[in-house]
């Protein structure tokens, strides 16, 4: 299991559009171990919509979520 000292995991998505940046997410949590943390930045105005809907369907925490000048961050921790 993962820890709160661990630096989490970083997906530049930047530049993917839909539906590539949410199905990247997707694949890297199936690989992660329970309580790892991802940041995952994305320029699709979709992930907004996408990636907040994947978490409610794999049942990880989306722990914050922003967006600013075109760049959306979201920072989530597999269950």
């Amino acid at each position: 299991m993962s820890d709160d000292a661990t630096p989490p995991l970083r997906l530049d998505l930047r530049g993917l559009k839909c539906p590539l940046p949410a199905l990247r997410t997707r694949k890297a949590l199936r690989q992660a171990a329970a309580g790892q943390r991802f940041v995952v930045e994305c320029t699709d105005p979709l992930s907004t919509i996408d990636v907040p809907n994947l978490l409610r369907q794999t049942g990880d925490e989306l722990e914050e979520q922003q967006s600013s000048d075109g760049l959306h961050i979201f920072r989530i921790r597999r269950k």
